[in-house]
């Protein structure tokens, strides 16, 4: 059976890891968790958002040019506070260094052509609103053609068989698991 995949492109993506709350310093994840695929599922088919479980997306795989630290304000729970302490006025802020992925290629697969082609006509992000992806192309592809797409894929699965990649906001916060594949050489020699 071929696929129908989509090449998503965008020049930034910082998909944050569920380990990290506010870590001071944070790499990227580097592939896509169940709950992830299926919101990029539910955002693309707005139909199925009553509906659980993953449908339209068989596959996924996501590669890219390298990481670039940045800084990140942000300030705790609650809101921005400021206070005077000694004479000085002081904030509740914080500086966060991300490291963000710079020019993620997310491929998706779908079985359906029709799927494929009300996908392309939309654009996506990996996790954060800034982070969006456009659609560069739709092509035909056998498996063994998307296996050979270098990149990183959470092939998703069982306790017993994965590793644990977070809780599934999409099914009562049950833990996901899955096995991490890496095809070819997932950082890109582009220029960018």
């Amino acid at each position: 059976m071929d696929f129908f995949t989509i090449k998503y492109s965008g020049p930034f993506g910082f998909i944050k890891p569920w380990t990290a709350v506010r870590d001071s310093e944070t790499f990227s994840q580097q592939f896509l968790t169940p709950s992830i695929v299926e919101g990029m599922e539910k955002k693309l088919f707005p139909e199925l958002l009553s509906v659980n479980g993953i449908h339209k997306i068989l596959r996924h795989r996501i590669n890219y040019c390298g990481i670039s630290s940045q800084q990140e304000r942000t300030w705790s729970k609650g809101g921005i506070k400021v206070y005077k302490d000694k004479h000085q006025y002081k904030t509740n802020m914080g500086i966060l260094n991300r490291g963000v992925m710079l020019c993620p290629n997310l491929y998706l697969a779908f079985k359906e052509f029709n799927d494929a082609e009300r996908a392309y006509s939309q654009t996506i992000c990996l996790c954060r609103n800034e982070d969006l992806l456009y659609p560069e192309q739709v092509e035909e592809m056998t498996p063994k053609q998307f296996n050979d797409i270098p990149g990183f894929e959470l092939l998703f699965s069982d306790a017993g068989k994965g590793f644990k990649v977070g809780y599934n906001r999409f099914d009562n916060g049950e833990p996901m698991f899955g096995e991490l594949k890496v095809y070819g050489n997932p950082i890109r020699n582009d220029q960018f």
